[in-house]
């Protein structure tokens, strides 16, 4: 299964988080490419089939606005990503997690096979966060 894992991170937790959810896909025998979203285009998406998604919170419990966001926008408008497997993940430092669920909510929305609701870790992931986004990676491309 091709698997591609991209995020957005500002402090590296969400970076690390990325590295372990794209270990758990390669234990689970898929081709996983992780790239930063800058790295990039959201209709190279199509070429997958399955996508994790990373973002830490920011601000008012929003996504990163410079890059993450018009991704995401951009993204939500491509009808051949209508069904694709996806997982989100992300970071936050303050809150309860708004941004996950809004982001779950939007993913659902624009026809995406949102596997299970968004995975949160607050700061910086220890080995149990570590082994949850691995256990994510796995969810991501089990057949």
């Amino acid at each position: 299964m091709k698997t591609a894992v991209i995020y957005w991170s500002g402090t590296g937790n969400t970076e690390a988080m990325a590295l372990s959810v794209a270990k758990g896909a390669e234990e689970s025998g898929a081709e996983v490419d992780i790239k930063r979203v800058s790295e990039i285009t959201p209709s190279q998406l199509l070429g997958y089939d399955a996508v994790a998604l990373g973002c830490p919170s920011m601000g008012a419990e929003i996504l990163e606005e410079n890059e993450m966001e018009p991704f995401v926008s951009e993204l939500e408008k491509i009808d051949g990503m209508k069904g694709k497997r996806l997982v989100l993940f992300g970071s936050y430092g303050w809150g309860e997690g708004e941004w996950m669920q809004n982001w779950n909510i939007r993913m659902k929305k624009a026809g995406f096979s949102l596997l299970q609701d968004g995975l949160i870790i607050k700061d910086t992931p220890d080995e149990e966060g570590k082994n949850l986004c691995i256990q994510l990676g796995k969810e991501l491309t089990k057949k």
